[in-house]
């Protein structure tokens, strides 16, 4: 007879972040913050964590208030611009416009990064996530205005940005090592051409 696995044990105060949200998400619901209905949601929320088992979002231990006011200033910049570059696409383009969907490989494995880095890409203008893959931290997102090769790597390349700030904020300790070891790389190549006396 074989034996039933059972689910890993979650720690108390690995669950408390997703059940004081579902407490909140109660009262916000019903509109109601008093003691007895904050309680019988809690009571609730038990009971919905326990049977309906998801996997715990781990987080990473650590949070950068500063990188994060950075992102926040950088991710209204980018709906900003992003907002008029899609006016002015609808404009100029209208039907003929170009569109792709293209995969992105993340580099974190952080199921709070992978998802807070689509649902910021999304927010943008002009893409938005239409799958995932969380085995291998891909995205796959609808795109705007892609014409080629260049295009789609400079929108990767700009998914690859949104996720390495949010890295910065709220990361694991070896995802920001990464982050910061591939930024060296790049001033290192850039000093090196510059020097060489290279275009």
């Amino acid at each position: 007879m074989s034996r039933v696995s059972k689910r890993p044990r979650i720690p108390f105060l690995t669950e408390l972040p997703l059940l004081i949200w579902l407490v909140l998400l109660w009262g916000t619901l019903w509109q109601d913050f008093s003691a007895g209905n904050l309680l019988f949601g809690a009571i609730i929320s038990v009971v919905v964590v326990n049977l309906f088992y998801l996997p715990p979002v781990e987080l990473g231990g650590r949070l950068n208030l500063a990188a994060g006011a950075l992102f926040a200033a950088k991710f209204v910049y980018h709906v900003a611009v992003a907002s008029f570059q899609v006016l002015w696409l609808a404009v100029a383009t209208g039907p003929r416009i170009r569109n792709a969907v293209l995969a992105v490989k993340l580099r974190t494995h952080s199921d709070l990064i992978l998802t807070a880095t689509g649902h910021a890409i999304s927010l943008i203008p002009g893409s938005l996530v239409v799958d995932v893959d969380r085995s291998c931290s891909t995205l796959y997102l609808h795109c705007l205005n892609i014409n080629g090769p260049q295009d789609a790597q400079a929108f990767r390349a700009q998914v690859l940005r949104i996720e390495a700030d949010l890295i910065r904020v709220c990361g694991n300790r070896e995802e920001l090592a990464l982050v910061r070891a591939e930024n060296h790389g790049q001033e290192d190549r850039l000093t090196a051409r510059g020097g060489g006396g290279q275009p």
